[in-house]
Order: structure tokens, then sequence, then C-alpha cells
């Protein structure tokens, strides 16, 4: 009894509920963070003032989104994003498939190669729903391809946003008694890319590969989609444009800020005359309409984690279940993932759970003997699974943010559940699998 409630679980599944009963999921992380603090025996005013200053861990994701989220409107006004979205329009004709691997390669570069995470979203998705209509393409299938790319690079691919995941893998590994580098990560978590791609398949090919029919529903556009000609043609505008966007990601790379990098690149489309000034005001409007929703759910997502910690729930969670991993590894690597599903779901940023999932499994790992390859893979997939169909990860946050702009994609049915299925499922099964592999 003791367990059922517990902090951790009791908001978890609270917060599950209230966003399946359509409750909006910023209120829903509110509600639950609360529930979480007075079922852990914390005071309401202990409870809120732990919530609010937890806020600030997400704060300089928060300002990044914001700001890129400002210059994709200004890529946008510019007509820039247009010229992209029919420049795949044109690639891909009546191939569904090809659109869905296309958006999935996109994904896979955003956090990889030109490290902008989901601000490229609102930028192409909303310009392309029009195409999407047309091909009758089932937006679940989208969302799992686009949630695919945001998420299988980091866990496999030892660049960009893959190298800070893997990095605190080594790091916190390393600090809880069991030496990894950060270079032999990757080594063990490709069978977890391997889950990935399985899922994203079944997702694309079984799933949801029967047409579905959308309203053709008329999308925020500018001027230049109405001159199919001139729209092809890049100007000016288009180039002070990505020279702003190169600029962006040159500035991030070397000190390491996103929110500076967005803040360059915007000066340069500004500066550069690519959008008037007279409009900034509107960007700005425009930035926080397209990203400031998801930056103010990262951050009460972070005042929620901190509620968590306050409770101490999560250590008196693994105390409990330790007793029954004593002797099967099977049992103790299916309870250590079920227990990071339930942390990172609540949280919603495998990053942020890595530390919290380290000192509790790495120790359990050394005892029962697992070998270090294992023993990545299983903390990688705690840290990972919930990322994919957490109401408040930037995993669904994103996708529905660009999906939604004709307002017919619901952030829980549409992407929440979907992503949740094909991504966590086989990811579950493939790191019990390479516990006995590795």
């Amino acid at each position: 009894m003791t367990i059922i409630f517990n902090p951790v679980i009791v908001s978890v599944i609270l917060l599950c509920v209230l966003c399946l009963c359509r409750i909006n999921v910023l209120l829903a992380i509110i509600i639950s963070a609360i529930a979480a603090g007075l079922v852990g025996g914390l005071h309401i005013t202990e409870v809120m003032n732990t919530f609010i200053s937890g806020m600030g861990g997400n704060s300089e994701t928060a300002l990044s989104y914001i700001l890129l989220g400002t210059f994709a409107a200004a890529m946008t006004h510019t007509g820039l994003a247009t010229i992209l979205a029919k420049k795949i329009a044109g690639i891909i004709g009546n191939k569904k498939i090809m659109l869905l691997f296309i958006l999935a390669g996109i994904a896979v570069l955003s956090q990889n190669l030109i490290p902008v995470h989901i601000a490229f979203i609102p930028i192409i998705i909303p310009p392309l729903l029009h195409v999407m209509n047309k091909l009758e393409l089932d937006r679940r299938a989208v969302a799992c391809s686009l949630a695919f790319g945001l998420k299988a690079p980091y866990i496999t691919i030892p660049a960009g946003f893959g190298l800070i995941f893997q990095g605190l893998i080594a790091e916190n590994m390393t600090v809880n008694g069991m030496t990894v580098l950060k270079n032999d990560v990757w080594k063990s978590t490709w069978i977890l890319g391997l889950a990935m791609i399985a899922g994203l398949l079944a997702a694309i090919f079984i799933a949801y590969r029967k047409p579905r029919k959308y309203e053709d529903k008329e999308v925020l556009q500018n001027e230049l989609e109405k001159e199919d000609e001139k729209a092809l043609k890049l100007n000016k505008n288009h180039y002070i444009t990505l020279i702003g966007a190169f600029a962006t990601l040159i500035v991030q790379l070397l000190t390491k800020s996103l929110p500076l990098g967005a803040l360059v690149g915007l000066g340069i489309v500004f500066g550069g005359g690519a959008v008037s000034h007279r409009k900034m005001d509107n960007l700005i409007n425009e930035g926080i309409g397209l990203m400031g929703y998801v930056a103010f759910v990262m951050l009460v997502a972070a005042g929620f984690a901190m509620v968590l910690k306050a409770t101490g729930g999560v250590d008196t969670l693994v105390n409990a279940m330790i007793p029954f991993m004593q002797n099967s590894k099977l049992l103790a690597a299916v309870l250590m993932l079920v227990l990071g599903l339930f942390i990172t779901m609540g949280i919603g940023t495998s990053f942020g759970t890595i530390p919290i999932l380290a000192v509790l499994f790495i120790p359990i790992c050394i005892k029962l003997g697992f070998s270090i390859p294992a023993s990545v893979v299983v903390l990688a997939a705690a840290a990972a699974l919930g990322d994919a169909g957490s109401p408040a990860s930037d995993t669904t946050l994103g996708p529905t943010a660009g999906l939604n702009a004709d307002g017919q994609h619901n952030h829980i049915t549409d992407t929440c559940i979907p992503t949740f299925l094909f991504f966590n499922i086989p990811l579950i099964i493939f790191a019990i699998i390479a516990v006995f592999l590795f």
C-alpha cells in the first residue's frame, strides 16, 4: 500500500489521467505537483515555494524556445519557410512515405548537425499541412516521424545533443562507481536506436498507413504563397535570413548558449532589413505564440521535478523495489525501466532524469553484476523512456505545436499516445534483450 501512495506514482498517474480527460497540460502539471507535495507530507506553502524555485531549472531552455520561435516567425514572414515547404512538396509528389522519412531526417539533423532542436517544426510543418491534407496523411504518423528524429539521435549518435546526453550518462555512471568513457556510450546504446527504428516502421507501415481526412483550413500564410513563381525564388531577404540562421548555429557552438545564438540571428535579420523594424513587436508576439506555451510547460515541468525530489518519493520508491530485485537480473531490469518510465513521464526530460536515476540504479547494477554495456543501456533507456509520450516533453510538445497549427491535431490522442506506444514499448523490449546480450 505504501508504494501505491508514493508521491511519484500518485502524481504521475494523476498527470496522465488529467491529460486524458483533456485538462490543459500546464494546469495538469501544476495540479499533479501540488498532489505530489501534499502526499509527500509537505505543507501547501512549501510545495508552491519549491515548485516556483524549481522552475528556474529550465529557464535557459524556455528563453531559447521563445527566441527561436521568434526567429521561426521571422523566417515565415520572409517567405523562406514557404520556399522550403514547396521544395519538399515538389520532391515528394504523391509519395506519403517519402514525406515521413524526409521529416524524420530533418528532425535528426536538428539534433546533431544543426542543433536547433524543435525550433524547426513551427517553421516547416504549418506550410506543409495543405500537402498532408491533400495526401490524406495521418498526422499521427507524422508525429511519430518527428518524435523519432528528435529522440533517436541523442540516444545513439555522439554529436550535438547526443554528445550532451551521452556525456551525462558517462559522467553520472562514473561518479556513482562504474567508470565509463563518453565515447563508449554509443557502442552500447545502438541497440536502442534499433528499437526506435522498429517502432517508427511499425507506426508508418502498420498502424497509421490508412488515409485520414482533415479539413483543409487556412493556416497563417504570407504573401509569397499567393505567387507561385516568385515564391520559389530566393531574394536578398532570404539570403539575410539564411546568414542569420548560420550565425545562430555558429554563436551557439562557440558560446554554448542557445539564447545568445538566437539573439544574434534575430539581430542580423532585423539589422539587415530582412524584416521591417515595424514588425518587431508582432514577430515577438508570434514567437511567443509559436513556442511560448512549450516554454512555459518546460518551466512548470522543472518545478514539478523539484517537488518530486523534495518529497523524497523517488528514493522511497526505489528502496521499496530493491527487495524484489535481489535474485533476478530480468526483474531488476524491468523494474528499473518501469521506474524510469514513471519518473521521465512526469518530469518530461530524459536529460534531467539521468542524474536522478544514476544515483539509484548504478549501485543496483553493480550489486547484481550487470556488465558496463548492459548498465549503460538500462540507464539510457530508463532515462529516455517517457520522453516520447510524456505530455510535458518537448519531444511531444514540438510536433503538436506544428501539426496543430490548424486546430486539427490533439496533443494527447494524436501525439502522446502514438509516440508512447511505438517508442517506449520497443525501448523496454530491446533494453531487456541487451541485459542478457551484453
